[in-house]
C-alpha cells in the first residue's frame, strides 16, 4: 500500500566551515500543507528555500524545520572577555576593601571560571563562507526531508493495515446485514398480518388487495438493498483509494462521509433489531475508520 501518513520527525546535520548545522524536520496532520522554517540570523533568508523544498517532498500537513547552528569547539580559539574580567577584578577588590578579612578577594582563576569571562572567538562571516553554510544546510536539509518522508511512509504502511481491517470488518457487517435483510420482507408480513388481526378482532372486513397493497408500501419503506449496494460500492472505492500512489486523505475522508449516511438510512430503515443493532455495529467501525484518516496525506 501506498498510504503516507502526516506525523514523522528526522534529523540531520552537517560540518562545513568550522560550524556544525543541525536540522530537526517534525510534521503532523493538517487540512493542507503548512511549512514553517526556523534558521538562525546569521543565515537569514535560508527559511525560503526550506519551506520550498519542504513543498516540493511533502503534499499535507503542518510541518515545522529547525536549524541550530554552533560554531565547532576545535575551530573555535578562546578569549578573554576583557572589560568582563577587568570589572570583577575592581568590585572583588572593592569588596575585599570594604569588609576587610570577612571576604577575600578572588582568584583570578575563580574570575575567569565566572560565566561570560572566556569566550569563543567570533567572526563575522564572509560572503563565500555564508554561502558554503547555506549549500551545506541545504544538502543537510534534503537528507531530513528524505528521513521524514521515510518516517512518513512507515507510519502510513502501519495506517494503511489497520484501515484494510476496518474495511474487511465493515464488509462483513454489509454482508449479515444483507442476509438479514433478506429475511425481512415475510417476517414484515407476519408482524403486519398479527397486528391487523389483533386490531380486527377476527373479522373479516379488510379487502385483501388493499392489504397487500399495504404490505407492498411496508415493504417498499424497509427495503434497505439500495443502501447496502452503495455500501459495497464504498467499500470497493475504500480499497482501491488504499492502494492509490497519490494522497488520498481527503477522499478517504469524504467516503468515510458516504459510509456514515448510508450507514445512518440503514438504521432509520431498520425495523428489525437484528438489523439495527448491525447498522449501530457499522456506524462504530465507520467512525474509527474515519478517525484513522485524519492523519492519512
Amino acid at each position: 500500500m501506498a498510504l503516507k501518513s502526516m506525523t514523522g520527525f528526522a534529523r540531520a546535520q552537517a560540518q562545513a566551515h568550522g560550524f556544525w548545522l543541525a536540522w530537526e524536520a517534525k510534521s503532523v496532520n493538517g487540512k493542507g500543507l503548512d511549512v514553517r522554517a526556523r534558521v538562525p540570523s546569521m543565515l537569514d533568508g535560508l527559511d525560503l528555500a526550506a519551506r520550498k523544498r519542504a513543498g516540493q517532498r511533502l503534499g499535507r500537513g503542518s510541518v515545522y524545520l529547525t536549524l541550530n547552528v554552533e560554531r565547532d569547539e576545535a575551530d573555535s580559539a578562546p578569549g578573554v572577555n576583557d572589560a568582563r574580567l577587568a570589572a570583577l577584578i575592581e568590585t572583588s577588590a572593592r569588596l575585599a576593601a570594604a569588609h576587610g578579612d570577612a571576604v577575600r578577594p578572588a582568584s583570578i582563576g575563580e574570575l575567569l571560571a565566572l560565566r561570560g569571562v572566556m569566550e569563543a572567538e567570533t567572526r563575522a562571516l564572509d560572503d563565500a563562507t555564508r554561502a558554503g553554510l547555506e549549500t551545506a544546510a541545504l544538502a543537510a536539509l534534503d537528507q531530513a526531508l528524505d528521513a521524514l518522508v521515510a518516517a512518513r511512509e512507515q507510519e502510513g504502511a502501519s495506517l494503511g493495515v489497520q484501515l484494510a481491517g476496518h474495511l474487511d470488518t465493515m464488509a462483513e457487517l454489509v454482508a449479515r446485514a444483507g442476509a438479514a435483510a433478506a429475511a425481512r420482507p415475510e417476517a414484515v408480513k407476519a408482524r403486519f398480518a398479527a397486528r391487523l388481526a389483533e386490531l380486527l378482532g377476527g373479522s373479516d372486513s379488510v379487502d385483501p388487495q388493499r392489504l397487500e397493497q399495504e404490505l407492498a408500501l411496508l415493504a417498499i419503506k424497509a427495503d434497505v438493498r439500495e443502501e447496502l449496494d452503495r455500501l459495497d460500492t464504498h467499500l470497493a472505492s475504500g480499497r482501491a483509494l488504499l492502494a492509490a500512489d497519490d494522497p488520498v486523505g481527503r477522499r478517504l475522508d469524504f467516503l468515510a462521509q458516504e459510509f456514515n449516511r448510508e450507514a445512518n438510512t440503514l438504521c432509520s430503515k431498520a425495523q428489525d433489531a437484528d438489523l439495527t443493532a448491525l447498522g449501530l455495529e457499522l456506524k462504530t467501525v465507520i467512525d474509527q475508520w474515519r478517525e484513522q484518516i485524519q492523519n492519512v496525506e
